[in-house]
């Protein structure tokens, strides 16, 4: 029997230019472009100076047209194989798999494992610089002999100069490397032991998904060296001395101070531990299993320098057992340190080993320190000069605020948010959608199945997506989706409960509503059966529709289902089911599935095979259905700039309603730009409940918006990087809402 689907809510529309090319013109063929032009190109760069005892890059692995591989292709060879590539429609994804890592909501993390994919190079950029080549790239560095991921590339200009590039997510994360506010997105100031009112300015060039900073100054000015080895950027930085380390207290908790006799690069890691924000449920039915509550995090510090061996054997005996002569050097160090640092650090004089480093250790030219925060605190780390410091200040709001101009069209936001006297940290992008070249579309875990799940970062970048957040709801033990999904006019799954959902096309356009969706099976006679769902993981009594957008096969999901076949709008075969997951249907390339559950099953005798059908359907609100891209979740946040919350009506479950909890969220803004979001723990606490959520959204600047899924499948993806979380803090998710930006090369 069909259940009625309510409707609720005004919904507005925020126009813009319109550009509407598809997205199969607009991203994947240009991957390819962009992959076979820069091949060609770099060949043809490297035929006219003297061959390198080792070859940068593998054209093969992308062109496999010998006569473009190996000889002086020039940019003519490369155009004529881009025609042949372009007119076979082959669509090429990036392979890159790299991580990265961040504190919460803290720069410069990486994981406790580091997994190389040296086998594969992320898309060829072009050369953006004018005039210039580009003669190598690659997706990985080695740090001092670390491999680590990091997308990099190398240019010649046409005086000859070679510049190098990496992505400034790496320089975040592996460097610890910080990016200061920007309003120009052709040029990122940075910090790295050096002045903040004075600092450094690298300059941008923006392809393949990432945001590369030209860093050849950089590296003079610090003497590192740097030497392209085929697919792996090779780092060489000088060896750094840690000569003490102090702690003082200050007015919001505690700072740690490093002291070094020369610049070194770091990295954070989280260790694993419980988890503080499950998955939201994802049926609205489902339980919410309480989390239970570590009480501390630890935290690794590895710094590029070797600490004093008096300062190990510190953090390495018990306080009684430190010999007196050491603790008068000791002494003497920080006393002569105090002298040396501005008064606001407030160097003790004593030597008594901090109680938040629980180890300092040091392997392989590396000092690692191991920390351990109480739960609810979290830290931020800097860098100053003369005399070069790592200071770490730990405290219970640690979140960097910023304001960078990333691309055209894209801006990063990062800052705190008070609803009263609780303070939330917010993470967000401003996105232009009127911006040339400028996309956005629904993305999935598997573009080839409506089935399983995958990590954002890798979802992201194997679009070769600039920009992403997690969608919609989906069931965690399936992997199937539970939610709208239409992507260039297809309905790849559809609506449920009349929930939250956000359309939106090519000009800049969007709309959100509370979105229902029907589809009527016509036979002989006019005969007329509803049809509740498509693609879709939330089973219910009544008619399915499973076509071959949501993979090779249905696996039946629950009991006693009986299924029709249907190809080419006529009846072929019925299949009686008898037990949930035991056989593997077919879905027919030319047609679909219907699966009758419960007591529709009455109505599939009425069906003879041979019959022959139609599919009507329709949407509300109407308005819907002019757009084609269109996401769901819920619950619904503003209209027109209001509070319109209503879970109960959307049929979230009182557990849901109330839970405080990490939070994504998307919106429009009054001047038409868009807004995707991420909302973390309040200081000292948890995460907002969906009214405060909702006012939340209201403060940033939201005029309509809507609730994503949360907890933790809550991710925002930039250039390689998940900003608001450690990614192995992030859950697994279905779906996505992927930006792209494809410039306009002349």
């Amino acid at each position: 029997m069909a259940k009625k689907l309510k409707s609720g809510g005004q919904c507005r529309i925020s126009t813009g230019k319109n550009n509407g090319r598809r997205l199969v013109e607009e991203f994947l063929s240009p991957a390819v472009i962009t992959v076979v032009f820069l091949t060609a190109t770099a060949l043809g760069a490297m035929a006219s100076i003297k061959p390198s005892s080792k070859p940068h890059g593998n054209c093969s692995l992308y062109l496999r047209a010998s006569e473009h591989c190996g000889k002086n292709s020039t940019v003519e060879q490369g155009r004529e194989a881009i025609a042949h590539i372009y007119s076979s429609k082959q669509a090429f994804s990036n392979p890159l798999s790299a991580k990265s890592f961040q504190t919460r909501l803290t720069p410069s993390l990486t994981t406790t494992k580091q997994v190389s994919n040296s086998n594969f190079k992320p898309p060829a950029p072009f050369a953006l610089t004018k005039g210039a080549t580009v003669i190598s790239y690659g997706n990985q560095i080695s740090l001092n002999g670390r491999i680590l991921p990091g997308a990099w590339l190398q240019q010649r200009t046409l005086k000859g100069q070679v510049t190098t590039h990496l992505s400034d997510a790496a320089l975040r994360q592996f460097l610890g490397v910080d990016l200061l506010d920007s309003s120009d997105p052709a040029k990122q100031p940075i910090q790295w032991y050096s002045s903040v009112t004075k600092p450094l300015i690298l300059t941008t060039l923006l392809a393949g998904g990432y945001r590369y900073l030209d860093i050849s100054r950089f590296v003079r000015i610090f003497g590192w060296q740097i030497q392209p080895q085929g697919n792996t950027l090779v780092i060489s930085t000088p060896t750094a001395k840690l000569t003490n380390i102090t702690q003082v207290k200050q007015s919001f908790g505690e700072r740690i101070i490093i002291n070094l006799d020369r610049p070194a690069t770091w990295q954070i890691t989280q260790q694993l531990s419980v988890p503080t924000n499950q998955p939201l449920p994802d049926d609205p039915n489902s339980l919410i299993v309480k989390p239970s509550s570590p009480t501390t995090k630890e935290w690794t510090i590895t710094l590029d320098s070797i600490a004093d061996p008096l300062l190990v054997q510190r953090y390495n005996l018990p306080a009684s057992s430190v010999p007196a002569s050491a603790t008068n050097e000791f002494q003497q160090q920080a006393q002569a340190s105090q002298k040396d640092s501005p008064p606001a650090f407030g160097f003790p004089q004593a030597p008594t080993p901090t109680p938040q480093i629980q180890q300092l250790q040091v392997v392989n030219n590396q000092t690692i320190i191991r920390l351990s925060l109480p739960l609810g605190l979290a830290f931020s780390v800097s860098t100053l000069p003369n005399p070069n410091r790592l200071i770490i200040d730990i405290r219970p709001d640690a979140f960097s605020q910023r304001s960078i101009n990333w691309a055209p069209g894209l801006h990063w936001r990062q800052q705190f948010v008070n609803l009263g006297q609780e303070r939330f940290p917010v993470v967000w992008l401003e996105v232009n959608p009127r911006t040339a070249g400028l996309k956005l579309r629904p993305v999935l875990a598997n573009p080839n199945t409506l089935v399983g799940t995958a990590p954002l970062i890798q979802t992201a970048q194997k679009y070769s997506a600039v920009a992403a957040i997690n969608g919609g709801y989906f069931n965690r033990n399936n992997k199937l989706p539970l939610g709208a999904i239409r992507k260039d006019n297809q309905w790849l799954s559809s609506p449920i409960l009349n929930r939250g959902a956000i359309a939106w096309n090519d000009s800049g356009q969007f709309y959100l509503g509370r979105l229902s969706f029907q589809e009527t099976l016509i036979g002989a006679n006019n005969q007329r059966l509803p049809i509740l769902a498509l693609n879709s993981g939330y089973i219910q009594n009544g008619i399915a529709r499973y076509t071959p957008a949501w993979g090779a096969n249905y696996t039946p999901l629950s009991d006693n289902e009986i299924i029709l076949v249907v190809r080419k709008n006529q009846l072929t075969s019925m299949l009686p089911v008898l037990k949930a997951g035991q056989s593997n249907i077919p879905i027919p390339p030319d047609g679909y599935l219907l699966v009758f559950r419960g007591d529709s099953i009455n109505s599939a005798p009425t069906l003879p095979v041979g019959l022959a059908i139609r599919i009507e359907s329709s949407v509300f609100p109407t308005a819907f259905s002019r757009f084609p891209n269109i996401l769901g979740a819920g619950p619904l946040l503003l209209q027109n700039r209001h509070i319109v919350l209503d879970a109960k009506g959307e049929n979230f479950s009182n557990a849901f309603i109330t839970q405080k909890a990490v939070r994504s969220g998307i919106c429009t803004t009054a001047t038409g730009n868009l807004i995707i979001a991420t909302v973390h723990n309040r200081v000292s606490g948890p995460g907002p409940t969906l009214a405060e959520h909702a006012q939340i959204m209201q403060q940033i600047g939201c005029v309509d918006a809507l609730n994503l899924d949360g907890g933790s499948s809550t991710g925002l993806y930039l250039g390689g990087q998940l900003l608001d979380r450690p990614p192995y803090t992030a859950a697994s998710v279905h779906n996505g809402i992927g930006i792209f930006i494809q410039l306009r090369h002349k």
